[in-house]
């Protein structure tokens, strides 16, 4: 799906900037047009001129969303999905916000929106790399239903004892990368992960555009001025020949693979392969080709206008990885400084979560989000199905939305079986609204470990339920409503807010007070459309 361009009026706006400038540009009288003053004016034209490019040619493309519907419980008790920590989702909408426009439905996946915020849950102690939070109360969008929150805890990693890493920047200089939020920052992005890396840490740079190039061997982080050197040498131009990159960066990690270590590329680009392998569908074969190689993928996406978010999103599920989008340098901070270990360290893959829902207590139930992590019943069991990492000291966040049983609404069903039927255990007499499991392997192992908990519904009103509950279903309600969900029953900007406000708790780095503005923002373009 295609982003919508700007109004006429912005674009007319920018032209007359741009012809303005252009006249700096040539002053009178045969005076030398060398001086700082013109080579600044001429600057500021080029970016002008760019915007001018993106006004016409909004090429952005988003993936279909499918929201998750109602499911009988009887016919279809039990719900399987991946985790998914990636949250580019978010960073991007707040981008469109920013720039006054509300996003397309489809740049919204309310799981990412959730999940780039943090949630106060207990660290583990014991032999689990994580814990579980689980609660119930009621729907804030639908009284006569309920939500139940399940929250994970990942382990924080003790910084005097990290393993070294062995990183390869991947960086995209192909043309399409010129403009000022792209390539220029992407170097100030990545010269802020320098910054978090230790001395014994490796860093190589592999660059592609119309071909692929190593731009630095792994080089210990000790020598960072070589490093930055290398990133500054790198101008953009040319095609994107982002399939040959990939291969390329893939075999530098694998000859300076740090056996014990961790092992990853940080693809920066905005997504717009279209020279050699550059179809969604072969860069997916590729990556997922790669990620038998113990070998972990970071993506970053960067720019407007030309932005493939489903292509990079598609990449980074098929490769053991999370996806990020760097709206500013803001963004850059919270992802390679703030967060930095929480994105680069893996404590956990293929974690998968599979609900049974007890009909005793439930009628029908919605996963919100998640839509493109949803797994078959049966690949909660099989450990070649690949699903979502968990990093250290991250939190991930699901939220159910489920009807009561003894609810007349009616649910969509097929006809009851003729050869076979299904009845109720014991089991469904307890009070349980639901049990929980969890699988994950181990960084290193290819076994996974399985984790069984319930749930019990404690009807505990919604002025009761937690800041994580609160904060955490405000956030989703912005994206049902950003979406026009149908499923958003009585919600408003003004619930939204009041919601957010008051399950703001402690917002130490300023996050949950900007999702409050957010919030304002959307409620204004909304209702002035």
């Amino acid at each position: 799906m295609k982003a919508k361009p700007f109004k006429s009026k912005i674009k007319f706006a920018v032209i007359l900037v741009v012809l303005v400038l252009a006249s700096a540009c040539y002053p009178p009288n045969g005076q030398s047009k060398s001086s700082l003053y013109d080579i600044d004016a001429i600057a500021v034209q080029e970016v002008a001129a760019e915007e001018v490019i993106d006004i016409d040619h909004n090429t952005e493309e988003y993936d279909r969303i499918y929201e998750n519907s109602f499911k009988d419980v009887k016919q279809n008790p039990l719900s399987t999905f991946s985790i998914d920590v990636d949250n580019a989702s978010y960073s991007n909408v707040r981008r469109f916000l920013s720039n006054n426009q509300l996003p397309p439905k489809d740049a919204v996946r309310i799981e990412e929106m959730i999940n780039y915020f943090d949630y106060d849950y207990p660290q583990p102690k014991g032999e689990h790399p994580f814990s579980f939070t689980n609660e119930v109360s009621d729907c804030p969008w639908n009284s006569k239903h309920k939500l139940v929150h399940i929250g994970i805890q990942g382990k924080s990693l003790n910084y005097d004892d990290l393993k070294p890493s062995n990183l390869v920047f991947l960086i995209d200089a192909s043309g399409s990368m010129s403009s000022h939020n792209k390539l220029p920052l992407l170097k100030k992005s990545l010269k802020l992960l320098l910054n978090q890396l230790s001395g014994n840490d490796k860093v190589a740079i592999v660059a592609y555009a119309g071909s692929a190039g190593l731009v630095l061997p792994s080089t210990e982080v000790s020598q960072k001025e070589t490093i930055i050197e290398a990133l500054n040498r790198i101008e953009s131009g040319g095609s994107t020949a982002g399939g040959q990159g990939i291969k390329l960066a893939y075999k530098v990690a694998r000859e300076n693979l740090m056996t014990d270590g961790n092992n990853r590329v940080v693809l920066a680009t905005d997504g717009d392969f279209n020279v050699g392998v550059s179809s969604s569908s072969e860069l997916v074969r590729l990556i997922e080709e790669k990620r038998k190689e113990d070998i972990y993928l970071t993506i970053c996406g960067f720019g407007m206008g030309n932005y493939k978010d489903g292509r990079m999103e598609q990449i980074s599920n098929a490769g053991n990885g999370n996806y990020f989008y760097i709206d500013n340098i803001k963004e850059a901070k919270k992802v390679f400084s703030t967060d930095m270990r929480a994105n680069m360290f893996t404590i956990a893959k293929d974690v998968k979560i599979q609900i049974e829902f007890n009909p005793n207590q439930v009628k029908a139930y919605r996963l919100i989000g998640y839509e493109n992590r949803v797994m078959k019943d049966e690949d909660f069991n099989d450990d070649k199905k690949d699903a979502g990492e968990l990093g250290a000291g991250h939190t991930v966040t699901a939220l159910y939305e489920v009807i009561p049983k003894n609810s007349d609404e009616l649910i969509g069903r097929h006809d009851d079986l003729k050869y076979q039927t299904t009845g109720m255990t014991d089991a469904s007499k307890k009070n349980e609204i639901l049990t929980i499991k969890f699988r994950y392997k181990r960084p290193k192992e290819d076994e996974s470990i399985l984790i069984v908990n319930t749930i019990v519904d404690e009807n505990l009103g919604l002025d009761l339920a937690s800041d994580n509950f609160k904060f955490s279903s405000s956030v989703a309600g912005l994206g049902l409503l950003l979406r026009d969900s149908k499923y958003k029953g009585e919600l408003t900007y003004t619930m939204v807010k009041s919601l957010a406000s008051s399950g703001k708790g402690e917002d130490i780095n300023g996050y949950r007070r900007e999702f409050l503005d957010m919030v304002e923002t959307a409620s204004l373009l909304a209702h002035h459309q």
